[in-house]
């Protein structure tokens, strides 16, 4: 039976457990003489060697360049070369700081490198290389961890599953953070058991603050194993009857990754006015334009169940071996159980595992590219299955060596025949990237103006290639965009206005496919320039977040550069006719900062709805165009006039389009009750106009505007039942 043995003194940095295969006490290799250690160094030797199979997988569809297999590898790039040039957090030179970049770390790294002359066409290979690097250290630390925990043979399996897994090949050659981030992740954990026999704990809060400042699920692990610290210390205290003020110190020693994450949002905060980071702001739940608890725990649940249904296995995706999930919860309860001195550990993993998803799955694409948000969890994963195996075995006395090594033989072939489709994955991703937004950059530096200012959907690759100002729509590198564009094409259309016209685009790079395509509905978009469309291979079998990868899924095949036009911008400001009096006050919707100064809100007729913005322009009565951003509203609205005269009567001329669903048929939809301060005054009536929206009046008597504000309510005319008002608004005023 598998034994696990409390740490003995002088052995506290490798403590001897049962050997899994034969039950007998063994001493693993001393944790002081690493580098010695054979085990580690073939296991990362041979994950080195599938990484650079990746790589050349990569390169030979690619025509022996470097690509990764996801756009946002160059975001990393991009903010890492300014970093190196000494314009920190700068995504363009000159702008406000930004928080595009997912990994503070990382790119922290990354800029370092660069300014020590990695730069040109070796900066991308030295990311994807050190990514290799990373995953290969990962492997053989979760080697160390697994042989620590519960032996060599469960540090051996859990070490080669990692080397061999294709998800965790895919994420390390990427570009991106993910495999600094699991190595980050296996490091913790590995120190905090090397300091656990005196329970003093001197290295791991260091690590932890350097996991606390590269993603925030690793911030969240780092603060349960921080709790965990803390009541190892406590206990170690009360039972050596140690002075208090030097347990105080160690306990505040502890907290060093929380005072780290706490200075790193605070400078957030003060850089660019939000504490979170902007990733967080543009795909957040959170964040949407009405959030609504029970839709956004659904959303959550859904989500959370795509991770259980990947890491479990048993589905027909090819993320993990068949079970894995199921093995490692045996795994976590197996150590807890056995080994006294790991509960602490044991409770750190599940909890800080649970904690993560749960994270993660607050957002609107939590499975976004492979899932690489919990790519880095795969380690502990693999690791705690492992020892899942062997408690499973302890089942089966008679056949208990047969079921541990059939079930870690069966784990090790399915994930090294996975390896050939995630390697093509990959190469057929890059070449998505390279047919399009590699393409699209190197287009852009050959054909626009040196000194143009090009706003994009997708950020990437055009900073880093076109040497362009660049203007991110979806608000990852340009500070302000991300809750608009969350909001709709109305209300980016608005932030675009708000930009100084030194940053103002000259030119649109768009995706065909996406809802910030809907701008062109406002005239921005004039002369087209070009068309780009995918020749590169579709996905030779999908798996898990793998439609995110667009280029490859198909998903976001064509992509056009258009010529701004301005002309239009300002033609909506002002009503068509001039209106029968003085205008007092104007609120402009969709426009998120003047509804915020307005009060302005939609109270929707049934929960779940999001009242999302866009464009209409229509003829003027000059025959010109007249461009106004608008919000789709099924229920009512709420908002508040300013600047009014006390006693006089109140026209509210409004701008609403109510051609839902069809301009000649009776819905009984186009009317609604107006409350003036919450008195009743009676229905307002809208005519449809299939050309768009039409402007109508509603006049508020002048005994019911007592005060210089007034507080406006449209709603259905009757309660809980419908027809529901159901229309467009794009402007109102107030005139008297």
């Amino acid at each position: 039976m598998t034994r696990f043995a409390a740490p003995s003194a002088g052995e506290h940095d490798e403590v001897p457990t049962g050997s899994p295969e034969s039950g007998a006490a063994t001493g693993p290799p001393p944790a002081g003489r690493p580098f010695q250690d054979a085990g580690a160094w073939l296991i990362g030797g041979l994950s080195l060697l599938v990484t650079a199979l990746f790589l050349v997988v990569n390169l030979a569809y690619n025509q022996w360049h470097f690509i990764p297999p996801v756009d946002d590898a160059y975001i990393h790039l991009q903010y890492a070369r300014q970093i190196g040039t000494g314009h920190f957090l700068q995504y363009n030179t000159g702008d406000p700081i930004s928080t595009g970049a997912s990994s503070l770390l990382y790119v922290l790294i990354l800029g370092g490198v660069y300014a020590l002359g990695v730069t040109g066409s070796a900066f991308l290979p030295f990311a994807m290389l050190f990514g290799a690097l990373c995953l290969a250290l990962t492997a053989a630390l979760t080697y160390r961890l697994g042989t620590r925990l519960a032996g060599r043979g469960t540090g051996i399996s859990a070490g080669l599953l990692v080397a061999l897994s294709g998800p965790l090949a895919w994420g390390a050659t990427s570009g991106m953070e993910i495999a600094f981030v699991a190595f980050l992740l296996v490091a913790l954990l590995l120190v905090f058991t090397g300091e656990r026999a005196e329970n003093r704990f001197r290295w791991t809060p260091v690590v932890a603050v350097a996991a606390a400042l590269t993603r925030t699920e690793l911030l969240l692990f780092a603060a349960v194993l921080s709790l965990v610290m803390v009541w190892h210390v406590v206990a170690h205290a009360r039972g050596t009857r140690a002075p208090w003020p030097r347990v105080l110190g160690r306990i505040l020693w502890i907290g060093l990754p929380a005072y780290a994450a706490a200075a790193q949002y605070a400078f957030y905060r003060i850089a660019t006015g939000s504490a979170e980071q902007n990733g967080v702001l543009a795909k957040s739940l959170l964040h949407m334009p009405a959030v609504y608890p029970l839709e956004v725990a659904d959303k959550v649940l859904s989500n959370f169940r795509i991770f259980l249904t990947a890491f479990t296995g048993l589905s027909t995706q090819d993320y993990v071996f068949p079970g894995a999930l199921l093995l490692a919860i045996l795994g976590v309860i197996g150590l807890f159980r056995r080994a006294p001195q790991w509960r602490g550990l044991a409770m750190a993993v599940g909890v800080g595992v649970l904690l993560v998803l749960a994270s993660v799955s607050t957002l609107e694409f939590a499975d976004v590219h492979h899932m690489r948000y919990v790519q880095p969890l795969l380690p502990v994963l693999l690791l705690f299955a492992v020892i899942g195996i062997h408690s499973a075995a302890q089942l089966f006395p008679a056949a208990r060596r047969s079921v541990l090594v059939g079930g870690v033989v069966v784990a090790l072939l399915f994930s090294a025949s996975q390896l050939p489709a995630w390697s093509l994955r990959q190469a057929q991703q890059a070449a998505g990237i390279r047919d399009q937004q590699v393409t699209i950059s190197n287009w852009i530096k050959g054909h626009l103006p040196p000194g143009a200012r090009v706003a994009v959907n997708d950020v990437g690759a055009p900073a880093y290639f076109s040497e362009r100002y660049i203007v991110d729509l979806i608000g990852l590198a340009t500070t302000g965009f991300a809750t608009p564009n969350l909001h709709g094409p109305g209300s980016l259309y608005e932030e675009l206005k708000r930009l100084p016209e030194q940053r103002r685009p000259d030119y649109f790079v768009i995706f065909d496919s996406w809802s910030v395509h809907g701008l062109g509905e406002g005239g921005l978009f004039g002369r087209e320039l070009i068309t780009f469309e995918l020749k590169s291979p579709r996905f030779s079998h999908t798996t898990l977040g793998g439609g995110s990868a667009c280029q490859a899924a198909r998903n976001c095949d064509k992509v056009t550069v258009y010529q701004a036009d301005w002309d239009l911008l300002d033609s909506g400001d002002q009503p068509l006719e001039p209106p029968n009096g003085q205008i007092r006050d104007r609120l402009n919707v969709a426009d998120l900062r003047d509804e915020e100064r307005h009060d302005y809100q939609v109270v929707p007729a049934h929960q779940g709805f999001q009242p999302r913005t866009h464009l209409r322009t229509v003829i003027g009565p000059d025959g010109g165009d007249v461009v106004d951003s608008g919000r789709h509203v099924v229920g009512g609205e709420s908002f508040t006039f300013h600047d009014l005269v006390p006693g006089r009567e109140l026209t509210i001329l409004g701008r609403i389009d109510p051609t839902e669903p069809e301009g000649g048929e009776p819905t009984g939809s186009r009317a609604v009750q107006v409350r003036a301060d919450d008195e009743l005054v009676g229905t307002w009536r809208f005519d449809a106009d299939p050309r768009g929206w039409v402007e109508t009046t509603f006049t508020i008597p002048a005994e019911l505007v007592t005060e210089p504000t007034l507080t406006v309510e449209l709603g259905p005319l009757q309660e809980f039942l419908g027809p529901y008002p159901d229309y467009s608004s794009y402007t109102y005023w107030a005139v008297q």
